[in-house]
């Protein structure tokens, strides 16, 4: 049966939400923190760093200063880019199938993530999503011009508007409290996903929060029950 949806956009975030690019980011933050002699983390502790943008992490969580945490940002990307952007990322279960779904029922789509664009464009690109995207939305290579979660989504907005898209009714899909606060900000609803990252008080905000890929469907696309043929009701109603 056709599928049809209550929204006119889907916004998509891309880390916890669409790929776990978990062991890279570890591996990465460890090779980068010791460099600058700070402490890496733990796996436990990545959720203080996967989804806000890394300029604004060092700082929070190991105290750079904005001087220090520009240098540990440029240092993280030289070995994002030596290791290839899409090495040891993986899609979170179904995830593909429903973004694929969504575009088959002719509802626009676009990332909007922290990450600077050119890794989200390898990575979509990388798990053949970007057909089925109409703007690939990410923040600037500085990551500081564009890399708030509010200006990333009026960004993929304006992209999706000049596309031709109606944006009247957008959700964003997130992982953490950043995406939340940001959609909020531009007036756009969230449906909070829990395989993330993220801490229980996060989704705080939400329109709605879902454990699972098949709970994300539902609240994306409704399936439309095809008409009765002419004179079932009438045979019902004669017995």
């Amino acid at each position: 049966m056709p599928s049809r949806s209550p929204w006119t956009c889907v916004l998509w975030d891309v880390d916890g939400t669409i790929v776990d690019a978990s062991d890279g980011i570890l591996r990465r933050l460890t090779i980068c923190l010791e460099h600058f002699g700070k402490r890496p983390p733990t796996r436990a502790e990545l959720v203080h760093w996967i989804g806000p943008p890394m300029y604004e992490s060092f700082q929070v969580n190991v105290g750079m200063t904005p001087e220090e945490s520009t240098e540990a940002v440029a240092f993280y990307r030289r070995l994002g880019k030596a290791d290839g952007y899409t090495t040891g990322a993986r899609l979170f279960p179904g995830i593909a199938e429903l973004i694929t779904d969504v575009a088959a029922a002719g509802i626009p789509q676009a990332t909007a993530s922290s990450k600077p664009e050119v890794q989200v464009v390898a990575l979509m690109d990388h798990f053949d999503l970007s057909p089925s995207l109409t703007a690939i939305v990410g923040a600037t290579p500085d990551e500081r011009t564009l890399s708030a979660k509010s200006d990333i989504v009026a960004e993929a907005l304006r992209r999706l508007h000049a596309a031709g898209v109606d944006i009247s009714r957008p959700v964003l899909v997130g992982d953490r409290h950043h995406d939340v606060e940001g959609g909020a900000e531009r007036g756009v609803p969230v449906i909070f996903v829990r395989w993330g990252f993220s801490w229980p008080h996060e989704s705080e905000g939400a329109q709605a929060v879902v454990d699972d890929v098949d709970r994300l469907r539902a609240l994306l696309l409704v399936r439309e029950h095809a008409p009765e043929p002419a004179g079932t009701a009438a045979m019902g109603a004669d017995g």
